[in-house]
């Protein structure tokens, strides 16, 4: 059962389907996209049925076409292994070599039951549709319970290959069995998926996990807290650099900095609406002198308070407030990852609470703070979207609306970012713009956003004295830069497969003495650079020279300054870059100068032609 191409529900089986797709349209009459839907849904179909064959004792549940490929959850009585995926991949080779049909037709749902009687996941999904067909498939021997959109024969899934296993919990819910996920990537020709495979790998390698595991820079501890980040000195330095431009960008935009509690009593919540609405990714209250504290999920009714606590006049507006704030948001424990998906997590996050008039030049302002920011990180290409009023439910004047679309088109077209429009997609308090990142694979991460919040203002009653001496509702904006630190930095890990530019380098010098006579000079070197705040360390161990440069480079360490004889008589380095290569004899005060320029600076790395 799936989801539309690229969108599958990885928690729960779609709603049962209408009529419209209880046919099977032609192959020669589909789109490229849906072609390539059907191919990775088929295959899904002949990875269980060679599971099955394998495991004959084995239970399937659920098993998806995805963006990139497919994958099926089996509960089997051992855990699989590499030498099991092959064996399985053959067994499917030999299905699709066979070019069996694959026929669907729909049965009544007792029939379904008989069917698939020893497959307790299939009776769940049987029991939980409404209506009262199923749609049910076969291919050779194998039956399997799907609501359809397949190729006609097994010989038409195109090229593919299995690619790993995962552990899954049965709909998303670690209360119930832990599942093992058959992952597999499929593509119209061989060459797409090669193409495809080695973008995978370089993906891989670039992994934060593994590279904040070798580069010391953060950790998990499932034992303690799943989703918990754990920042290690290298990657407090690296965090550190992160909230220092983003306060000092912020109050140079005049914001004003806040701190606000981590916990609030239920009636803020309740008056908030988040009880109502969001209670299921919040953490269980603690009981505090007969009352409930949550901890808070967002810091919006917090920065209101602060508002609301004087009366405000629209000689104090706009009034920007900004903060680093932790927040903790219960996810599922599959859906955790690394730092990109976790339970408690620091956002940057700002509200602007001003008037109508002052709306448009205020978005404007943000979006281009948020653009010379991602921009001193070394993303230059970002991507917006701007999500509209939906067309029933939502909250707030149809005027208010249309000022605040109107304001947020306005600002995009100002700053000259190219934008697109989704129609209908805005929240039911007010519309937004995502910013998405593109990193040096390619790929999108949505970060930036600001959205408009004719909600709260209402809940919270918050008001101004205007200039006709009455008071108004203002308007409010949430905005986030990074999104959150912690989900930031996963991203800028992958993005410069850890090798940091300087600036943000934990380390940016190690000086590298050739011998234990050369240790003494190695401090003065040190000296020189730490007085210019530069972070440095020397390695003074027992190593050759070869194996020091060796260790420093897979550190991702910036510059290597080695000293030995004639380094110490001369009172120079010699310079090493890690894009770079060995840049020579250098004068001590020159490399300090050029190292604390590229900080200063905040310089990319430069390209190995740049050498000259």
């Amino acid at each position: 059962m799936s989801n539309r191409p690229g969108e599958p529900d990885l928690d729960a089986p779609e709603a049962p389907p209408d009529d419209a797709h209880r046919d099977e349209a032609p192959l020669e009459t589909l789109s490229p996209e849906e072609r390539l839907f059907r191919m990775r849904h088929s295959a899904a179909h002949v990875l269980a049925e060679a599971v099955i064959e394998l495991f004959p004792e084995g239970k399937y549940a659920i098993g998806p076409p995805i963006e990139h490929g497919f994958y099926y959850d089996f509960d089997l009585p051992r855990p699989l292994t590499p030498e099991d995926l092959e064996r399985i991949e053959r067994r499917m080779r030999r299905t699709i070599k066979r070019n069996v049909p694959i026929e669907g037709q729909w049965i009544p749902k007792d029939e379904a039951r008989a069917i698939f009687a020893d497959q307790p996941y299939k009776l769940e999904l049987i029991d939980e549709i409404d209506d009262e067909t199923v749609g049910y498939f076969r291919h050779a021997e194998f039956d399997d319970l799907c609501e359809g959109r397949h190729m006609e024969q097994t010989g038409q899934v195109g090229a593919f290959t299995l690619t790993h296993v995962s552990g899954a919990y049965w709909r998303g819910d670690e209360r119930r069995p832990m599942l093992q996920r058959v992952y597999g990537a499929l593509f119209p020709t061989q060459e797409e998926l090669d193409a495809y495979l080695a973008a995978r790998e370089e993906a891989e390698r670039r992994d934060h996990r593994r590279l904040g595991r070798e580069l010391d820079l953060f950790s998990t501890h499932e034992e303690y807290g799943p989703g918990l980040i754990y920042w290690h000195p290298k990657g407090a330095r690296v965090r550190l650099e992160m909230e220092e431009l983003w306060r000092n960008e912020h109050l140079d935009a005049g914001y004003e900095l806040v701190y606000t509690p981590h916990t609030g009593r239920s009636t803020l919540w309740e008056q908030s609406g988040h009880l109502d609405f969001y209670a299921e990714s919040m953490y269980s209250p603690m009981d505090v002198d007969g009352s409930d504290f949550y901890m808070k999920p967002m810091n919006c009714p917090f920065h209101i308070q602060i508002y609301k606590n004087a009366r405000r006049s629209y000689r104090e507006l706009p009034m920007r407030l900004a903060e680093l704030g932790t927040v903790y948001r219960y996810e599922r424990s599959g859906t955790l990852h690394g730092m990109l998906r976790v339970r408690g997590f620091t956002q940057d996050d700002a509200h602007i609470i001003c008037t109508p008039d002052q709306v448009e030049d205020e978005i404007v302002g943000v979006v281009e703070l948020f653009l010379r920011v991602l921009g001193a990180f070394g993303f230059h290409e970002v991507r917006a979207r701007l999500s509209t009023r939906p067309d029933e439910k939502y909250v707030g004047a149809v005027e208010d609306w249309d000022l605040a679309e109107t304001s947020l088109r306005a600002a995009l077209e100002r700053t000259g970012l190219a934008y697109e429009v989704d129609e209908g997609e805005g929240a039911f308090y007010g519309p937004k713009i995502d910013f998405d990142l593109v990193d040096a694979l390619g790929r999108d991460w949505q970060c930036s956003t600001v959205q408009f919040d004719f909600n709260l203002p209402e809940r919270f009653e918050m008001g101004y004295i205007a200039e006709d001496g009455q008071e108004h509702r203002p308007f409010m904006v949430h905005r986030a830069l990074y999104g959150s630190i912690e989900r930031f930095m996963g991203i800028l890990i992958e993005h410069y497969a850890g090798a940091l530019p300087l600036w943000l380098a934990p380390v940016q010098a190690t000086v590298i003495p050739i011998a234990d006579r050369h240790v003494e000079y190695a401090g003065t070197v040190r000296d020189a650079l730490a007085a210019r705040r530069l972070r440095v360390e020397v390695d003074d161990g027992g190593d050759r020279m070869g194996a020091k440069i060796r260790k420093a480079q897979l550190q991702k360490v910036p510059y290597m300054l080695v000293v030995g004889d004639r380094e110490a008589e001369g009172g120079a380095v010699s310079l090493r870059h890690r894009a770079l290569g060995d840049l020579g004899p250098t004068p001590l005060a020159e490399a300090v100068d050029r190292i604390a320029h590229e900080r200063d600076t905040r310089a990319p790395d430069p390209e190995p032609e740049e050498a000259a």
